[in-house]
């Protein structure tokens, strides 16, 4: 089950900058700089390779005690025995998505309106991603949200919240105050030259919003 400590600094993999390192070298760079979570995102990968990488990056975070996370693909979180899965809006309805992992794996869903979070955790969610906060490096369409609206987020439901998109050590302060359980970090920590140093500052900044 989920402690919402897992959620302070909240590592989401993206494979873009490997420049010839493996995808389990650069996340156990980040859990040595104290990521508490890691949600492994494959958006072009296929089935089979999706998983031999899920089962990998997975013998990375067991050793760690940290969650592993498969984001969107429930068939890879079953296959693999992953902590949860996390949704988004335009995925599986999330009460469906309980339905299908069981009451003991943890369920994540992106929440970017008050209705959607009030909703997300009536139909079993355990925690909420809200943003994008900063926009997004990953995902060019994604909206900027407020913070006042963020704030209302985290205020309407009594489940965790992290903040999510364009999140680095330059702007994470700016959330202090939201009522958040921590923050979703991409290009902050897996773009950085040293993914471990910049992970380990994160982790002290990240602790000065919750």
């Amino acid at each position: 089950m989920m402690d919402a400590k897992h959620l302070l600094l909240y590592a989401v993999t993206d494979r873009r900058w490997l420049k010839g390192r493996s995808l389990a070298e650069d996340v156990e760079a980040a859990l040595m700089g104290g990521a508490t979570m890691i949600q492994l995102r494959e958006k072009e990968m296929d089935t089979e390779a999706f998983i031999v990488e899920a089962r990998q990056i997975k013998k990375v975070t067991d050793r760690f005690g940290v969650p592993l996370i498969i984001n969107d693909r429930i068939d890879v979180c079953l296959a693999v025995d992953a902590a949860g899965v996390h949704v988004g809006q335009s995925d599986m309805q999330a009460g469906k998505v309980r339905d299908l992992i069981g009451p003991d794996r943890i369920l994540g869903v992106t929440a970017k309106t008050v209705d959607q979070a009030k909703a997300a955790k009536a139909a079993g969610a355990d925690y909420l991603g809200s943003g994008a906060v900063f926009g997004s490096s990953t995902k060019k369409d994604a909206l900027s949200m407020s913070k006042e609206l963020l704030a209302r987020i985290t205020a309407s439901v009594d489940i965790p919240v992290v903040a999510i998109g364009g999140v680095d050590a330059g702007n994470i302060l700016q959330l202090q105050g939201l009522g958040l359980a921590g923050a979703a970090i991409v290009s902050g920590i897996f773009a950085q030259p040293d993914i471990r140093r910049a992970a380990e500052r994160l982790h002290e900044l990240c602790l000065q919003i919750v």
